[in-house]
């Protein structure tokens, strides 16, 4: 029987343009899709995360001519040596990876375009306007800044700080303005929608501005997908690459496929909201389609106060981050210190110190010293547990209510609210331990049961960690999972369910327990 969307979940990335490697805001959102995806499959939802690239325009036609190559081979360079390696650095478990000039993604929007053409949304005009090449964009007067020192007397584009281009040409148009109403209709009767709030204000008050009808057309370049009905003409890159939500789901191929994944969630940095809340639901409404599920609006990360910018010199590599303190604290870092929906600033010195706080002497303490102690007390076997004393209790209700209270922290895409939850196990169970103190108890036969009660409701704290937090970190949990020997005793890490994962008493006693390295090494810092 086949799974209704409805009942499924579908989060897509942007696809990121390949003019230049990437930097850690896009590995900012895909993570921040990875988590979320990893949460929902864990959580028994049928589940399918795409991300991918943007290959053609006009930016990436100049930079390659820069660069003495052919656009394609630009793109495959980057692609292949830059875009894709980034999965593998992030341990990103995407289900899919799409390009836009992969053959079926340009099949399929040539179908697009010609179903909107003989539908009448889209004809034939001239179009005059101030151009950005950085952004792939026409800008309203009203969005440019003035120009100062050597551009003195330009307008320039906000992102970029560079001037924008007057241009004008004859192009196709897509009647976008037919549906504003519709749009905040739309908006209206889904107040969630477009999230978060303060992008959601923006947006409307976008469209109550009134719509102009959309330029999808090129004539002046040679590097997209050609118009099916005018091979004059190449399809302006952000309406085609819009496509490849549901190019990649089987739309225009796979009908059974596209049913049972789209809708999906958006998720998007806030510079591009208008294009995903838009021009996006625009184009499936005209095609007789369902708009997406949400478009989630991500905020800017900041370094020296400034949103990340290759043009600027202030983008930072991923590598710089994970060949210092691997992937999982990269993961880690970014969900749990940026309240997501909101801006937020990167530093060096704060993710040290969340690396020393929260990992290394946090969560790689506590399961170090309890996988020790099981060792040293009870040669590496899960005891039994006798009868729960109030503060074992405490401790299952603290694993029952941080594992409902991130669940539905993460449903409402919240990861930085859920990871504080999770994390009130950790210091609750640290707390519980420096208070029992089983080292003590160790000395004297007469407190053997209480030392195995102590020890057990230890292992089975990791135990929860392990399977709500390898969403997050993938690499430490499993390697926290094998050690508790779970993977013998309970299956895979992967195919445990999340919303049960607060139950006390899982971990089956008689286990044996393997060593554990350190989860999070010690960093030397530099004098």
């Amino acid at each position: 029987m086949a799974t209704s969307s409805s009942d499924s979940f579908f989060i897509a990335t942007p696809i990121f343009y390949v003019n230049d490697v990437p930097h850690i805001g896009h590995a900012y959102t895909e993570v921040a899709a990875d988590a979320l995806s990893r949460w929902m499959r864990q959580s028994g939802i049928p589940t399918w995360f795409l991300t991918g690239t943007d290959e053609h325009g006009q930016k990436i036609m100049r930079t390659a001519l820069a660069n003495g190559v052919t656009p394609r081979e630009w793109a495959d360079r980057l692609v292949e040596q830059s875009w894709k390696p980034l999965l593998k650095t992030l341990d990103l478990a995407n289900d899919d990876f799409i390009r836009t000039t992969e053959e079926r993604h340009e099949s399929a929007v040539k179908t697009f375009l010609t179903l909107l053409h003989d539908k009448g949304f889209i004809y034939q005009g001239e179009y005059e306007g101030f151009y950005c090449v950085g952004c792939e964009e026409y800008k309203p007067l009203a969005d440019l800044e003035d120009g100062a020192g050597e551009f003195e007397g330009s307008k320039l584009c906000p992102v970029h700080s560079r001037p924008v281009e007057v241009l004008k040409e004859e192009n196709y148009f897509f009647k976008m303005s037919t549906f504003q109403q519709d749009l905040l209709d739309l908006y209206a009767a889904q107040p969630d929608f477009i999230q978060p709030t303060s992008v959601r204000n923006e947006i409307i008050a976008f469209v109550n501005r009134g719509l102009d009808d959309l330029s999808i057309s090129r004539s002046n370049i040679d590097w997209g997908i050609e118009v099916p009905f005018d091979s004059e003409h190449v399809t302006y890159v952000w309406f085609e690459a819009l496509l490849n939500y549901i190019t990649a789901t089987g739309w225009g191929s796979d009908d059974e496929a596209f049913a049972k994944k789209w809708p999906a969630v958006q998720l998007v940095g806030k510079d591009i909201a208008r294009f995903h809340a838009v021009i996006w639901p625009a184009m499936l409404m005209a095609a007789g389609l369902q708009p997406p599920k949400k478009v989630f609006a991500h905020g800017w990360l900041l370094v020296g106060g400034e949103k990340m910018s290759k043009s600027k010199l202030t983008g930072i590599a991923p590598t710089e981050i994970t060949d210092v303190f691997g992937s999982d604290a990269f993961r880690y870092y970014f969900l749990r210190a940026i309240t997501f929906g909101s801006d937020g600033s990167f530093s060096w010195e704060d993710l040290s110190a969340r690396y020393e706080s929260d990992l290394a002497n946090g969560l790689g303490n506590l399961a170090s010293r309890v996988i020790a102690m099981v060792h040293r007390y009870r040669g590496g076997v899960v005891p039994a547990l006798p009868s729960p004393t109030p503060a074992d209790r405490a401790i299952a209700a603290t694993m029952k209510d941080a594992v409902a209270a991130a669940d539905a922290a993460m449903h409402a895409f919240a990861p930085h609210e859920a990871l504080g939850e999770l994390w009130r196990i950790v210091e609750d169970v640290n707390g519980y331990i420096t208070e029992q103190e089983p080292w003590v108890m160790a000395k004297d036969d007469a407190h053997a049961a209480r030392l195995d009660a102590v020890l057990y409701t230890s292992l089975d704290a990791l135990r929860s960690l392990a399977v709500t937090l390898s969403p997050f970190m993938p690499q430490a949990t499993s390697k926290l999972w094998e050690a508790l020997g779970a993977s013998h005793s309970l299956g895979p890490l992967a195919e445990q369910h999340i919303p049960e994962a607060g139950s006390f008493g899982v971990l089956p006693e008689g286990s044996a327990i393997s060593e554990l390295a350190a989860l999070f090494p010690r960093i030397e810092q530099d004098s």
